[in-house]
């Protein structure tokens, strides 16, 4: 059960805002919902979280394996049940979601996703990057990439920290 209720979608005052939520997510999700509590908190989030997931030259498939690997790191289990499903179809396979808490120790994942595994799991857990880290991905990303890459990972971590903050999941009532 969520810390705080969800908030009321009813009032005219904001249903722009509840249409575009619906329109761009497909539903109200209890994320939304909660976020609602401050409208302009909402807008920014809904803008800048869709340009996140729909706007950057970053694959799909390793967008959704740092949100993925975050989900997990963070124990947030809201963010993993929203995230599966656009994981798979990006085009992740369910061994490697399953191989996330140990994947040093499995050959499922190509370089370019150890490398993507390694700087989330250091910037979700440490903070500070080492240089090296960097440089490695620069061998196989463009830099656009590289700065898209860090800044999804810094975006998720947000989103998992505001899900576990105020206790959101798929399972509350409204």
């Amino acid at each position: 059960m969520a810390h705080l209720p969800y908030a009321d979608t009813t009032p005219p005052d904001i249903q722009p805002l509840v249409q575009r939520i619906v329109a761009e997510r497909g539903s109200m999700l209890h994320l939304y919902q909660m976020l609602l509590h401050s409208p302009p908190l909402t807008e920014g989030w809904l803008h800048f979280m869709t340009q996140v997931r729909q706007r950057l030259d970053l694959s799909g498939a390793l967008r959704e394996l740092v949100i993925m690997q975050i989900a997990h790191r963070n124990g947030a289990p809201y963010e993993a049940e929203q995230h599966a499903p656009i994981a798979l179809k990006e085009g992740l396979n369910a061994a490697q979601l399953a191989a996330l808490p140990q994947w040093q120790d499995t050959a499922l994942f190509s370089p370019e996703q150890r490398a993507a595994l390694l700087l989330a799991d250091t910037m979700t857990r440490d903070i500070h990057v080492p240089k090296a880290q960097i440089d490695t991905l620069r061998q196989l990303l463009p830099e656009r990439e590289v700065v898209e890459l860090v800044g999804t990972i810094a975006s998720y971590n947000m989103v998992s920290r505001f899900l576990e903050a105020l206790h959101i999941h798929s399972d509350d009532a409204r």
